[in-house]
């Protein structure tokens, strides 16, 4: 199995073991982060500092005025270098490591406040400010100049693309307060984008009353006070309008993005088989694998329904495309065996190992990411 690694421009570029640390794993790939979300990154390997706090959404990239629309990425103030990540990904050519772009398309919670019309809002009026809508041109606009900004004049092995598709209602946003709330069949309706651009799509439906249909059925799984509810009762043919048309606006939103990017490109797409899911790694088109060299499961869960996931996907997926296992080293419990985990996931049809995360696991955590490496790279 390949290996990539994750990591942010700081861990790289502010800590000098970090390149020494990554060739004793022998990882094969570091995705950098070019273009990523709000977050407070901890920073275990540092000795003058504990965390970074990346305040907003941001293009680690120098931001020029000239290419862009009306949605503009931040400038990243909380880093010194004013293009961190072309200087980590040069420092790794440098050391003979291979480096990819992580770009982190639609989650912006920045624009999605300054700019209301063009988030996700839900079928009683709300809007997700976490989460920029592709049914609206000028999202699709911003996240194919995102992309090409974020490799301008870089050399890079591959482009990684996350959140390439939309976000939901269950997604960590602030203090989440949400967790435990709402049962799968809840939380899979109130994901449904009811913005006027999405409504566009609705054929034959009228769009205040599909709102109204997504509200009372979100508020009559809510009364059954039954968290295991899977399954709605919305009429078929409405669900397959409303999926149909999100589907569209996923892929429109691929298309702009995969345009700006040279031909021949290796193209790394993080996603779900369940055409439903929203979030990081949203769910598949049936024309995403076509675009993408390697498609990336959500595999954080250690456990047979991660395996069985890889299996399904292995099955479903054209023969060339291969399957990435993303499994975290560092989560608040660690993955009781990483090693027997990955060679199971590899057994399962995983060609390739998408650890995470470099920066944030610290000594107490790098010797599992040292068997999870080796564990990859025994696997047949």
């Amino acid at each position: 199995m390949k290996v990539t690694g994750y990591a942010y421009p700081w861990d790289v570029l502010g800590d000098d073991a970090f390149v020494e640390r990554v060739q004793d794993l022998g990882i094969d790939e570091v995705a950098v982060a070019l273009a990523y979300h709000s977050a407070r990154a901890a920073t275990p390997w540092s000795a003058e500092r504990t965390s970074v706090i990346a305040r907003t959404a941001a293009l680690y990239r120098p931001v020029r005025a000239q290419p862009w629309g009306e949605l503009v990425p931040a400038v990243p103030e909380w880093v010194s270098q004013s293009d961190s990540g072309g200087d980590a990904v040069r420092r790794l050519n440098g050391a003979g490591i291979p480096a990819a772009a992580w770009i982190v398309l639609t989650h912006n919670s920045q624009l999605g406040t300054q700019f209301p019309q063009y988030a996700v809002r839900n079928s009683f009026g709300e809007s997700y400010p976490w989460a920029l809508c592709p049914a609206q041109p000028a999202v699709r606009e911003f996240a194919a100049t995102l992309t090409a900004e974020s490799v301008a004049g870089l050399d890079l092995a591959s482009v990684i693309l996350e959140a390439c598709g939309p976000l939901g209602g269950v997604h960590q946003h602030q203090h989440e307060k949400t967790d435990g709330v709402w049962a799968p069949a809840a939380a899979r309706l109130l994901s449904i984008c009811c913005c006027d651009a999405c409504a566009e799509n609705w054929t034959g439906f009228d769009a205040e009353e599909v709102r109204e249909t997504l509200c009372a059925e979100v508020q009559r799984i809510i009364a059954t006070a039954d968290l295991s509810v899977t399954e709605d009762r919305l009429p078929a043919k409405l669900s397959d309008v409303l999926l149909a048309g999100r589907q569209q606006s996923t892929d429109a939103l691929r298309a702009a993005v995969l345009a700006v990017l040279e031909p021949g490109t290796r193209i790394v797409l993080h996603g779900a088989l369940d055409p439903w899911v929203t979030g990081a790694l949203p769910g598949l088109t049936p024309t995403a694998a076509d675009d993408a060299a390697t498609v990336v499961l959500q595999n954080w869960a250690p456990g047979q329904g991660s395996v069985d996931a890889v299996k399904a996907a292995r099955q479903a997926l054209p023969e060339q495309v291969a399957i990435g296992s993303y499994i975290t080293a560092v989560a608040a419990s660690p993955v009781p065996d990483i090693e027997s985990y990955v060679t199971e996931l590899a057994e399962a049809g995983a060609a390739e190992l998408h650890l995470y995360h470099l920066g944030l696991a610290g000594p107490a955590r790098w010797s599992d990411l040292h068997a999870a490496t080796a564990a990859a790279h025994s696997a047949p």
